[in-house]
């Protein structure tokens, strides 16, 4: 196919790229092989005088050897190849071991946000299989509210201290049980140690894995809203790293200091701070939580991190921090933002404070997830995803079939559905064939559900979503699933909800309600009664009170009359 976007890729960036045949630990392995003394991870809770750190650090050589006896320790629990194990962690030491170790127990990981709520836990694991989880010990109780319900087995409980060099591992204990972030968890069956379990599993060799076989199970709402896992190849998964490293046409291996701070359960994180930096053999600075900006600041100018992947949240949060002018942030070379539109404007202030390049990139979780972005140093354009990887082939096609079942390429500057097909397209959904069937044809080409459209020099731009998604800092929300919630409050009769557009989050959820005849309520009963049951970024920011909502002949609520009811408004605003 014609590919006008390859005259536009820079010096040193190849049209196709050669990919190993491997299971995605093997990058680890390798990495431990070359860098084996170099620090991997450095977990930063705290910097004290004298240039002390509070911190968890590995080595490359302790990261496998480390990933290597939990996998021993998942196969004494008896784990086996297939098997599904769910890891609901923040960004953590803890997190990598796990991520790495049962893939190298030949299980299939299943990201979870470590916010979910007792009810998301529920669902996700249910769907999954998984019959092992591990968690902090603070999110525990939730676990206990639905274990008899779903197939868990085995709770692995781990906590922040674990990896915390002495002597301030005690200190970090007593901080988070003061703050409430420790749950003492009595021994149990069922219930397993991370620390105990890597103390008494000597380290084995990983099971034997094939490059085709599932390695992850990531949840998105893909292109109809209904959330469902995305099952990623090992080959996936190595494909969207190599290609990754490759468009940073200048980093270094063994030499960079990457900042971790998008969290991993995110397939973006995952992919563009963790298998990345492990691959590069960089030393990446994993952050818990990355909302305190300040601290964010902090740990770029005292590390000198040089790469930094996140969403324009966190861009924009550092731009206009109070206090920016007072952090030296001139060690960074190179930020790939993803998962939401970057402001122009947001690229331009960055840069200026960084003298490093900030470039808007695209992918879906579909796609594990990486398959657009501008040139780090040559031609970007305002507004555009920039243009498709190297091995990614993309096309604008018509948003109905226009004959056998087949959809129309649309021409050059006109909008219809983006598609893509390349070698990181996921192998399908976990047990939704006909979901996977609207998806992606049998020729490959993955449908975005995302108007977009391409311009002569092949760079593309989003214009909407097919989908009815809200993107909130990076997040997918499905509509739907809020809708659920509400539906279950005993006042409400009927409720609709929509993203509006949010400077600083993209998008914030709005909630449109009917109440029961006679019910009163307010936004604040609403927006608490959420809380209890949503993850935070799915829950409602904005309670919008009606007598009625607009329905279709057939009964279905009109959720874009909502969408250009709220585009209308913010236009007459400004």
């Amino acid at each position: 196919m014609d590919k006008p976007w390859l005259a536009h890729y820079e010096q040193g960036v190849p049209s196709t790229l050669a990919y190993p045949r491997i299971p995605l630990f093997q990058m680890l392995t390798d990495s431990a092989r070359q860098y084996p003394d170099q620090v991997a991870v450095n977990m930063i809770l705290r910097y004290l005088p004298g240039g002390l750190r509070i911190a968890a650090r590995l080595t490359y050589r302790q990261l496998d050897e480390l990933t290597n006896r939990f996998a021993a320790a998942l196969s004494g629990l008896g784990v086996r190849k297939g098997d599904r194990v769910a890891v609901m962690l923040p960004n953590t030491p803890q997190f990598i071991i796990a991520f790495y170790g049962a893939m190298k127990a030949g299980a299939i990981v299943v990201n979870t946000n470590p916010t979910y709520t007792a009810r998301e836990m529920k669902q996700q694991f249910a769907d999954a299989g998984a019959e092992t989880v591990v968690l902090l010990s603070q999110f525990y109780r939730n676990l206990q509210q639905i274990q008899k319900e779903i197939q868990v087995k085995h709770a692995i409980i781990t906590d922040i201290h674990d990896f915390v060099a002495a002597p301030f591992k005690g200190l970090v204990k007593r901080t988070l049980k003061k703050e409430g972030h420790l749950l003492e968890v009595a021994p149990s069956e069922g219930i397993h140690f991370l620390t105990d379990l890597l103390a008494k599993h000597p380290p084995s060799p990983p099971v034997e894995v094939s490059a085709n076989d599932v390695a992850l199970f990531q949840y998105t709402g893909g292109t109809t809203g209904i959330p469902k896992a995305a099952m990623l190849s090992h080959y996936n998964l190595v494909v969207n790293t190599i290609q990754t490293k490759t468009w940073l046409k200048t980093i270094e291996p063994g030499k960079e200091r990457m900042m971790g701070a998008i969290p991993f359960f995110h397939v973006y994180g995952m992919t563009v701070a963790m298998s990345l930096g492990i691959f590069v053999g960089a030393q990446t600075f994993v952050v818990p939580n990355p909302r305190p900006i300040d601290n964010v600041m902090r740990i770029i100018q005292r590390e000198r991190c040089t790469i930094y992947p996140g969403v324009p949240a966190m861009y924009i949060g550092i731009i206009n921090h109070p206090k920016v002018q007072e952090y030296d942030l001139r060690s960074v070379k190179a930020c790939i933002s993803g998962a939401a539109p970057l402001a122009m404007e947001v690229q331009e202030r960055f840069e200026k404070l960084t003298g490093g390049r900030l470039v808007e990139g695209y992918g879906l979780t579909e796609a594990a997830p990486v398959t657009h972005c501008n040139p780090i140093y040559g031609l970007r354009k305002a507004g555009s995803i920039g243009t498709p990887f190297p091995d990614v082939e993309a096309k604008i096609v018509t948003l109905e079939p226009v004959h056998d079942g087949r959809r129309g390429d649309v021409p050059v500057g006109q909008e219809g559905e983006l598609a893509l097909r390349g070698p990181q397209v996921m192998v399908g959904y976990w047990q939704k064939p006909e979901e996977t069937a609207i998806a992606k044809d049998a020729e490959g080409w993955l449908y975005t559900g995302d108007i977009a459209k391409m311009d002569e020099d092949g760079y593309f731009y989003i214009v909407d979503r097919k989908k009815d998604l809200i993107i909130v800092s990076g997040y997918n929300v499905v509509p739907r699933e809020v809708e659920e919630v509400l539906f279950t409050h005993p006042k409400v009769m009927e409720a609709v909800v929509i993203g509006v557009a949010d400077q600083y989050r993209n998008e914030r959820v709005k909630a449109f309600i009917v109440l029961k005849a006679g019910e009163t309520a307010t936004a604040d009963e609403i927006i608490a009664f959420c809380r209890e049951r949503l993850a935070p970024y799915k829950v409602p920011r904005f309670v919008d009170f009606r007598s009625e909502l607009p329905r279709t002949m057939v009964g279905k609520f009109l959720r874009r009359v909502r969408v250009e009811e709220e585009k209308a408004k913010m236009a007459a605003e400004k």
